[in-house]
């Protein structure tokens, strides 16, 4: 509403001063007041569709063609005041100038805008803070949000700093709802429920961020930019964003790897109560779960799959997927002994 407030009375300025202008205009007997408002009405007009195509002109992106533009005219300046120091025509010294100040902009503006992700220095993007604070930001990744666990670990109050959602997550999120397979209608209801739920969380402080790469189609690929651009961490429970991130020098927190910290330490030799509940892969095998999701795989336990059993730990393997525990029953280890 503010922004139809600004054009209209943007509009009405225009024409006012259109109005005035004509109304100086000496020609004859002839009134041009009212051209002259038809005209500010026509410029100001033109100046608002203008504005409307450059709706997805970021302010990173404009700063940064600014930051370039002001380079390229320092740079044709002081070239062209070296050339000055040359005895070269009047008329050939000014057509240099021209052209080199031409050049020097366009090159500038182009290197600045395609490396703008580097330009932390520019006035919007610097980053005031008292010596000793810093003011830290967590990205929140699509799969992350649909997970639903970041809900439970921030009642916990173990996560601080600011939580970032970019512009481009929250469509995907809304791609997701909309689409045409159940499964996936559900899950992205899912992840707008949750982000609902964590916006009203007292504890969490979640901003939108509008910058959208548009010269990059990823999803992953824009939060790793973001993340860079931002100093931020990316939380996440998607593998390959996850190794991506890391290889680019972005630091990860990621859901899974703090599930598998937090499973209960198991060493061979203990004993755990466990219901058999299919085949494993191997000859004669059962297999369990634990209340965590941690597989149990017990030799010669097909016999006992619909059971509860006691097994005796032999070893414990952990994998990128999770821990797997593999153990013996009681009775075959005496049996081995004999």
């Amino acid at each position: 509403m503010t922004l139809v407030f600004i054009r209209i009375f943007f509009i009405i300025l225009s024409v006012i001063i259109g109005f005035q202008i004509g109304s100086f205009v000496q020609a004859g007997d002839v009134d041009y007041s009212a051209m002259g408002g038809i005209i500010g009405l026509i410029i100001a007009l033109s100046i608002i569709v203008i504005e409307f195509t450059m709706r997805k002109v970021s302010v990173r992106g404009l700063s940064s063609a600014v930051f370039g533009l002001i380079f390229g005219l320092i740079m044709a300046k002081l070239v062209s005041d070296t050339l000055a120091l040359i005895q070269v025509d009047e008329t050939l010294l000014y057509s240099l100038r021209v052209v080199l100040t031409l050049v020097f902009c366009y090159l500038g503006m182009i290197v600045a805008i395609r490396g703008r992700d580097e330009f932390n220095i520019i006035v919007p993007y610097v980053k005031f803070s008292r010596q000793g604070q810093r003011e830290e930001f967590v990205i929140l990744d699509t799969s992350v949000i649909i997970d639903g666990r970041i809900a439970d670990i921030c009642n916990t109050r173990f996560l601080d700093g600011k939580f970032v959602v970019p512009r481009f997550v929250l469509k995907e999120l809304q791609r997701i709802a909309d689409s045409d397979d159940s499964l996936k209608r559900a899950r992205g209801r899912r992840g707008m429920d949750i982000l609902a739920k964590l916006q009203k969380n007292p504890n969490m402080d979640i901003k939108i961020h509008n910058e959208d790469f548009s010269d990059t189609k990823e999803v992953d690929a824009k939060i790793v930019r973001l993340a860079k651009v931002l100093g931020a961490k990316v939380f996440t429970n998607d593998y390959n964003l996850n190794k991506v991130a890391e290889i680019q020098g972005v630091k990860v927190l990621n859901v899974n790897e703090l599930a598998n910290a937090l499973r209960p330490v198991v060493l061979p030799g203990e004993t755990m109560d466990i219901r058999l509940v299919k085949e494993g892969k191997e000859y004669n095998q059962g297999v369990g779960y634990l209340e965590d999701g941690t597989m149990v795989v017990v030799d010669n336990g097909r016999r006992s799959i619909g059971q509860n059993v006691r097994v005796i730990v032999g070893s414990v393997l952990q994998t990128a997927a999770g821990r797997m525990i593999f153990g013996k029953l009681p009775e075959d280890i005496r049996r081995n002994k004999r």
